[in-house]
């Protein structure tokens, strides 16, 4: 009953008439206002140039103007286009129209009073006039939209708003915000000293230091990022100050996103890679022409993470041809569709083959590289994700290790002048199979730089690339998303974070650099605990960790253990010596490999055990290839440990599509 009372009350019933007027009975009213605001100048301009309140003389001699001139001003207006803007967005185009009509029309009654000599008369009062019809008019039109919005918008809840950054964007971004219903906008931020305390687009402008203060006096919820051209560096130095507050950071598209045709006020969530990133050294063009420019080259395993920036950063730098070699449709698919969009935007024109095939037939792979005359091969082609080739252990060594060698030959046989492997900080010392696999295909490719003279062969080694398949940061996003919990394998488990065009342009380089059989590591900065980086996108979502100590937060973390084959730190060198090389971010590790003979003896042992299905022997052959391979859990091959168990074994086989 008391809603009811509330939402018929006289001045709620006001503001609803007023919001929901018609466009022509609004542009009927406005069109009266000007007519009055019109009658009113024109007394103005004479009763200020006569200081008297009533100019009689005028009055007699000129009364028709009365008529004539806001006649003529609505006339003249209309033309203009006045009335078919709409005042709520008044800017200052608006303002300009108005001022055109009044210089009309101050002109006019200066011809008038001489052509229908009308005296008195004196050459400032069309002066006179001009002003204050000016005043009227556009400070009625002002006062019109800001009661429009008052009224919009007092009731309300909307949330307060910093921006970060009292530039041009951030100037912009208050603009847009001003008509905002969710948010409004409370000052700014600026790291400028000189801006502290000015008022800037009608806002003042506050030292990140008195953000605390700010947050709490202002009851402000968001805090925006509005200096699309600052560095990495500096930005995440930015973020590392706002992480802590309980606040929900956005940040508005970088300068090459806005360049790309992106809005400004395109507001955005911030990335946790923009925390864990740094600033790219720039790409030493001779180091990518020499393997890519006028160069037929190859990419295998071309949908994945790696394969595809590798594609895409390959297009970008001149190839003869790009082959793309994948054994998902779905994920050549997409690639394909998405390099054919980016040249036709870019205006290239590369050949690209996107061609559908496993690493492990080596027929296909022979008849490819001779077919499109390949002369430099990415081999990005692996299953990575360490649980799931810790329970298909066959699988697992069978297209890592087995298939790099497939390929490997094959670019010998045709006289590949490059073979490139990405490879896996869990190579060193690995304590899982997937990392053991990895370490398997460096060996094979280091004896085969031995043996081969046309063709170099290396591997680049680096870490976790962010935003990856499997990657643990679009995990906890979605998890984050869905009210939790997050969960962690361990609270000290740490791991290198490279985002991934990082990681292609700097595969690409240190593949040009090679000598043969080079093992080359990547600069991963400092390492990063895992549990740090879950709090951390929590509190950049705006949200609150729940703990014992505070049951009100929003997000559990939970901590699971750790995985099958999973270290609580990774790697990046088997041996204790690295040399630098041309590039910064590019070191050379100077590390042992198997005698050929007991190389060759052990694969063709594999190969066996594969097609024998024997995975007991096969990891037992694994562990001795690789002698530093120190299983972190007991084998966990899915299929092998239920033949072990018949009386589980229901659990995986004995299922209705069995029985069919």
């Amino acid at each position: 009953m008391n809603d009811k009372t509330t939402e018929t009350t006289p001045d709620s019933r006001l503001e609803h008439y007023f919001l929901r007027l018609s466009r022509a009975k609004k542009r009927l009213i406005i069109m009266s206002v000007d007519f009055i605001a019109m009658v009113v100048a024109l007394w103005a301009g004479y009763a200020m140039r006569l200081a008297e309140w009533w100019p009689a003389e005028f009055l007699q001699a000129g009364w028709w103007l009365f008529i004539a001139v806001p006649v003529t001003g609505l006339i003249i207006f209309s033309r203009l286009g006045l009335y078919r803007a709409v005042v709520r967005y008044m800017g200052a185009q608006l303002v300009w129209t108005i001022f055109n009509g009044v210089a009309a029309l101050a002109v006019l009654i200066w011809a008038s009073a001489f052509v229908f000599e009308i005296r008195p008369f004196s050459r400032s009062v069309p002066f006179n006039f001009a002003l204050v019809t000016m005043l009227l008019m556009g400070g009625s039109r002002f006062v019109v939209r800001s009661l429009y919005h008052w009224l919009l918008h007092k009731h309300l809840d909307k949330r307060s708003v910093l921006i970060y950054g009292a530039g041009g964007a951030g100037v912009q971004l208050s603009t847009a915000l001003a008509n905002s219903r969710e948010l409004s906008c409370v000052g700014f931020i600026d790291d400028n000293s000189t801006l502290w305390g000015s008022v800037v687009s009608g806002l003042k402008v506050y030292s990140p230091d008195e953000i605390g203060k700010l947050i709490k006096r202002l009851r402000v919820e968001y805090v925006v990022l509005a200096m699309p051209t600052i560095t990495a560096s500096r930005r995440r130095h930015i973020l590392e100050n706002l992480v802590d507050y309980p606040v929900h950071v956005q940040t508005v598209p970088a300068m090459h996103e806005i360049v790309s045709g992106e809005s400004l006020t395109s507001l955005r969530e911030i990335e946790v890679e923009e925390l864990l990133g740094r600033d790219v050294v720039p790409a030493q063009k001779e180091l990518i022409n020499a393997s890519i420019k006028n160069k037929v080259v190859m990419v295998t395993g071309a949908g994945g993470s790696i394969g595809s920036e590798l594609c895409r950063q390959v297009l970008m730098n001149q190839p003869r041809a790009l082959v793309m070699l994948e054994r998902s449709e779905f994920a050549l698919y997409e690639i394909e569709m998405e390099l054919k969009a980016l040249m036709a935007e870019k205006d290239i024109k590369v050949p690209c083959r996107a061609l559908l095939g496993s690493v492990n037939d080596a027929g296909r792979i022979d008849s490819i590289i001779a077919h499109c005359g390949v002369q430099s091969i990415y081999h990005a082609a692996a299953y990575k994700h360490v649980p799931l080739v810790e329970h298909n252990i066959l699988e697992g060594v069978r297209n890592n290790a087995l298939g790099t060698r497939v390929v490997a030959e094959a670019a010998i046989r045709h006289q590949v002048e490059r073979f490139i492997l990405v490879s896996t900080d869990k190579a060193v010392r690995p304590a899982n199979v997937m990392g053991a696999t990895k370490r398997l295909a460096e060996l094979i490719l280091q004896d085969m730089a031995l043996a081969s003279s046309d063709t170099v062969f290396s591997m680049v080694r680096f870490g976790n690339v962010l935003g990856s398949s499997g990657s643990v940061v679009p995990l906890f996003r979605k998890q984050i998303e869905a009210d939790g919990p997050v969960t962690v394998t361990h609270p000290d488990i740490t791991r290198y974070f490279m985002t991934i065009p990082e990681a292609a342009s700097l595969v690409i380089q240190a593949g040009s650099m090679a000598q043969g059989g080079d093992v080359f590591v990547l600069d991963m900065g400092e390492p990063v605990k895992i549990v740090d980086l879950a709090k951390r996108m929590i509190r950049l979502m705006g949200l609150h960790e729940k703990t014992p100590e505070s049951p009100e937060g929003d997000i559990e973390i939970q901590f699971t253990g750790l995985r099958p084959g999973e270290k609580l730190f990774e790697e990046l060198l088997v041996g204790e010596e690295v040399v630098g090389t041309q590039h910064p971010k590019i070191m050379r590790a100077l590390e042992e490999c198997l005698d050929a003979d007991v190389l060759r003896e052990l694969t063709e042992k594999i190969q066996a055990a594969i097609d024998a299905h024997d995975c007991e022997k096969l990891y037992a052959l694994l562990r001795k290839a690789v002698g530093d391979f120190t299983p972190s859990s007991p084998m966990a091959d899915l299929l092998t440990n239920a033949k072990k168990q018949p009386d589980n074994s229901s659990l995986i086989l004995d299922t209705p599509f069995r029985r069919l």
